[in-house]
């Protein structure tokens, strides 16, 4: 918008200036408009956006650092200096003494298996708590049949804890290989050289014998009355089981349901006394129906009470 100053050629009937007066405009004591320009109206505007201001206080320093730092990080060897620089930090940091581990105490575990995990774990100390992978070490750990658990701890004093839960052994399974100490899962826990070194523990053998050690001690807990005389369990065509008594006396077990078949056989033993008697082994395979195998000597008295001689002919 042009200022309102009037000019002479606008006034032709004024009266001219004095000689030697300055020419210039003639003010005609009109006020300028106070409206802001195009541009100052546009900037008040952006002003008023709230996006604006934002991208103004915070976008464009952000841009401009972004900048800065793009043109120092362009240059490679600036790239290694700084990064030299944070690794050597780091690593002044982790190898502060406060840090460091100097000692490994197991817990819960025998001497022997005490060192076993130590060497396990094959830690060469004295080494950064930032440098040992716990998860990775307990694992490491757990793979020793003789552990059940690991939990590890770094304790001030530069000490690692190592809490051992060891895996109790409760069966004896007999392979071609040896005898193995197994656990209430079946779990191998540790080989043993002799039966005689345990003799505590019951004896089990078979194919897949190790599967079913629940099922064994299950077995094993009903023939409680004649423990004594108990020798073990064998497993047969992987599905079932025989139990072993001395004199050559077999227990033969069904596939399903054997610890009611034992518990049953535990009964008609106390009240008859049949295991006492010359019986080579008792088939309870089919419930309704026991089966009994007598031995030699007794089937030849039977023989001779019903009159018949051992070769088959009557007397």
């Amino acid at each position: 918008m042009r200022p309102l100053i009037a000019t002479r050629e606008d006034y032709p009937g004024a009266p001219r200036a004095a000689a030697g007066a300055p020419r210039g405009p003639v003010k005609t004591g009109v006020r300028r408009d106070p409206a802001p320009s195009r541009w100052a109206y546009r900037m008040q505007r952006l002003w008023l956006t709230p996006l604006f201001r934002v991208g103004f206080r915070i976008g464009l320093p952000l841009v401009v650092v972004a900048g800065v730092t793009a043109g120092v990080l362009a240059d490679e060897g600036r790239r290694a200096a700084i990064a030299g620089s944070f690794a050597e930090l780091r690593d002044k940091f982790e190898n502060r003494p406060e840090f460091m581990v100097n000692l490994i105490s197991v817990e819960g575990a025998s001497a022997e298996l005490a060192d076993a995990v130590r060497a396990r774990m094959g830690l060469a100390l004295p080494l950064s708590s930032f440098d040992i992978d716990l998860d990775a070490a307990r694992d490491k750990i757990q793979e020793l049949d003789a552990v059940a658990r690991a939990d590890l701890l770094v304790r001030t004093g530069g000490v690692l804890e190592v809490k051992i839960t060891e895996r109790v052994p409760a069966l004896l399974w007999r392979t071609e290989a040896g005898i193995e100490m197994l656990d209430a899962t079946g779990h191998r826990v540790a080989s043993l050289g002799a039966r005689t070194d345990r003799p505590d523990l019951p004896l089990i053998a078979g194919e897949g014998a190790d599967a079913e050690s629940a099922e064994a001690l299950a077995l094993i807990a009903a023939a409680e009355p004649i423990q004594d005389r108990v020798r073990g369990l064998v497993r047969m065509g992987e599905r079932r089981w025989d139990l072993v008594l001395d004199r050559d006396q077999r227990v033969l077990l069904p596939a399903e349901g054997a610890v009611s078949a034992v518990e049953r056989l535990m009964a008609l033993n106390q009240a008859d006394d049949l295991l006492a008697r010359d019986i080579r082994a008792v088939d309870l395979r089919t419930n309704h129906r026991p089966v009994l195998r007598l031995a030699p000597y007794a089937l030849n008295q039977i023989r001779q009470a019903q009159g018949i001689d051992t070769s088959g002919s009557e007397l």
